[in-house]
């Protein structure tokens, strides 16, 4: 296998369940891509399902050796993220482009897309990642369940071809990654760009909601906020969740 080989699917249960077969049975390269036109399993953060429509959305997952040390996977995280977020801001200069922490992508306050990233460990050595991205291309509406969604199409008018959209975001990751810029300047990147950095969100814990300002996410992925009293936390992902209603 080449290392720019792309994999082109029908369709698959997930391209990182297919990334992921492949990295065990040692047939995976750096920069080796997988692209579906549907997935029937396809998987978001915390286990939940990432919902398209086939043909509408691009998905892929890309396949590298990370440079990074064990201790930066944040920073590795976020120079992806970043990497994605600024491909697309270059598409339309109506567009905000925001990364809601850790991987959503956000577009004029609404999310387009969300970043899946999964690592291999072997022994202590971090052998692979699967970088995996859903991005809502041309969809043209969304269920009821999702008031939140957005597509490139509605945010645009624009219709966008999934390929060209896949090879533009596959090169600026590859970019990035071999980029020799540290983690501080990475973060740094990351952070000029999270979504209401600076501004009030409501965030939901077990039955209870609070008010809290963001100020920053932190290299170990943490998200740092200030409460109304004052006081400062330190929150790793899923510990609570966003509450979608109160943007």
């Amino acid at each position: 296998m080449s290392e720019s080989q792309i994999i082109e699917l029908d369709f698959t249960d997930s391209t990182n369940n297919y990334a992921m077969r492949l990295i065990d049975g040692n047939k995976a390269q750096h920069g080796l891509t997988i692209v579906a036109r549907r997935q029937t399993q396809g998987k978001g953060q915390r286990g939940k399902t990432w919902q398209d429509e086939p043909g509408h959305s691009l998905l892929m997952s890309l396949i590298v050796t990370p440079k990074h040390l064990l201790n930066q996977q944040f920073a590795f995280n976020a120079a992806i993220a970043v990497a994605i977020a600024n491909v697309l801001q270059k598409l339309d200069e109506h567009w905000k482009v925001n990364i809601k922490w850790p991987n959503d992508i956000i577009i004029n306050d609404k999310k387009a897309g969300g970043i899946l990233i999964e690592n291999v460990l072997r022994g202590s050595n971090w052998t692979h990642s699967v970088i995996g991205l859903g991005l809502n291309v041309s969809q043209e509406q969304f269920p009821d369940e999702l008031p939140f969604a957005t597509s490139l199409k509605i945010g645009s008018g624009t219709n966008f071809e999934v390929n060209e959209i896949l090879y533009v975001i596959r090169n600026s990751i590859l970019q990035a990654l071999n980029a020799t810029t540290g983690p501080a300047e990475q973060m740094a990147a990351y952070n000029k760009l999270l979504y209401k950095r600076g501004r009030q969100q409501v965030f939901i814990e077990g039955d209870k909601k609070w008010n809290a300002t963001i100020i920053e996410a932190l290299e170990n992925g943490l998200l740092s906020v200030q409460q109304e009293n004052g006081t400062i936390n330190h929150f790793a992902h899923g510990q609570v969740l966003w509450d979608y209603s109160s943007i």
